[in-house]
């Protein structure tokens, strides 16, 4: 159920539910009703509630990526000659596999990306041979990432 501000309004339970799925999503259904005290059927039930609101966007699995040998994370803020170069400046930058994440913005840059390299060699080659390639980007400003401090999502 929405409320006039248009956001999902949701009890206590829900949110019991939602703590134990966002600590693990493999938590059985179970085990989360006897915590909680309801039934496995009644949990079902509001998690089709809650994912038919949009509320849950699934569940995945969490690489490390450094098992993989992927170390370097660096945010690249991009400048555009134009706005109009936006749609295609993305579209391009889907094509780069370590492109984890794109952000319009405001501020200094029109677009702000977060990658993933295995090192500060790969990175450069990445800004050089592709991101800097792409037409319509003027220049990159790059900002290497030490040691990642807070990883959550919001509260429940």
């Amino acid at each position: 159920m929405k409320n006039n501000n248009n956001s999902l309004k949701i009890d206590g339970i829900d949110k019991k539910i939602l703590r134990y799925l966002m600590e693990d999503a493999r938590k059985p259904i179970l085990e989360i009703a006897r915590n909680i005290g309801i039934s496995g059927a009644a949990i079902h039930q509001r998690l089709r509630k809650l994912e038919s609101s949009g509320l849950l966007a699934g569940s995945k699995f969490i690489i490390n990526p450094r098992i993989l040998g992927y170390t370097t994370m660096a945010y690249i803020g991009i400048f555009l000659d134009k706005a109009m170069s936006n749609p295609r400046a993305v579209k391009e930058l889907e094509k780069i596999p370590e492109v984890l994440e794109c952000h319009y913005t405001t501020g200094n840059w029109s677009i702000l990306i977060k990658v993933l390299c295995r090192d500060n060699e790969h990175l450069m080659q990445v800004l050089n041979k592709k991101i800097q390639q792409i037409e319509g980007v003027s220049r990159t400003e790059t900002f290497i990432s030490l040691n990642q401090q807070i990883d959550r999502q919001i509260q429940i």
